[in-house]
Formats: C-alpha cells, sequence, structure tokens
C-alpha cells in the first residue's frame, strides 16, 4: 500500500505541475503567437488556465490527504505541505476571484474588446496580478518536484 501511496503522490505532483509549466510556458505562448486572433487565443488560454486550476485543487486536496494520512499531523510541521496549502491557496484566489472577475471586465466592456475599452487598464492590472500568482505557483511547483521525495515522509 505504500508503494500505491507513493506512486499516487508523484503522480499528482507531476500532473500539477507539469500542467502549470506546460500550459503556462509553452501552450500559452505558442497560442498566441501563432493565431492570428488574440481575442480566441486568449479564450482557449483562459479555459486551459480554469482546467489547471481544477486539477491543482484536485492534486492540493490529494496530496494532502496523503501527508496526513502518512504522517498524521506531523505533516502540518513539513514546509512540503505548506507549500502545497499556499499553491492550493493561490489557484483559489485566482480559479474564484480573479478570473471571474476578469470575465466581468470583458462582458462589461462589450460590444468592444476589453483591450480597446475603458476598462482597459483595470484588465490589465489584474492580468498582471494573475501572472504573478501562476509564477509564484510555478516556482512553489518547481520546489515541490525537486523535494517531493520528502512529502511522505
Amino acid at each position: 500500500m505504500r508503494k500505491l501511496s507513493e506512486a499516487l503522490y508523484l503522480f499528482l505532483i507531476t500532473l500539477w505541475v507539469g500542467g502549470l509549466w506546460a500550459i503556462g510556458y509553452m501552450v500559452a505562448p505558442v497560442l498566441f503567437a501563432s493565431l492570428g486572433d488574440r481575442q480566441l487565443a486568449g479564450v482557449i488560454a483562459g479555459k486551459l488556465f480554469a482546467l489547471i486550476g481544477w486539477v491543482g485543487l484536485a492534486s492540493a486536496a490529494g496530496l494532502l490527504l496523503l501527508m496526513i494520512s502518512r504522517s498524521g499531523l506531523r505533516a502540518c510541521k513539513s514546509a512540503l505541505f505548506w507549500i502545497v496549502v499556499g499553491m492550493a491557496l493561490m489557484t483559489a484566489a485566482s480559479q474564484f476571484g480573479i478570473q471571474p472577475l476578469m470575465v466581468q471586465l470583458k462582458a462589461d466592456a462589450m460590444p468592444r474588446e476589453v483591450m480597446e475599452s475603458v476598462l482597459r487598464d483595470r484588465f490589465v492590472a489584474w492580468h498582471g496580478i494573475s501572472s504573478i500568482l501562476y509564477l509564484l505557483q510555478s516556482l512553489l511547483g518547481l520546489w515541490l518536484v525537486l523535494w517531493s521525495s520528502r512529502g511522505l515522509k
């Protein structure tokens, strides 16, 4: 049973962090560079970011349960436990706060594109905050990958 929990632990980290890096730093830039329509690229990228957000929340729940099932409340003393909690909180803030706000700004700008409206500056500011959170999650995820073998001890 121990081998199965270790395999699941590593799978969840790989799925979440690999997805963060692949979507944020490979897929999204290629979409914007390749598609002639920036709005379409943004819609597709937004759907992918939402998907990896859900994957992240599910992975975080699984990782925390695995850590607690293995170590009990001692897991709360682990830096990796708090990295997962921090990443999950950033994901939740983005998923349930920032992203819906950006969608609302786009809707409020209609019939114009948000980047051609008076809401442009607000959208750019929230997009910047979202990008910073994503970068922080990605870096914490890298730390999680590098130290992953310590999470179940």
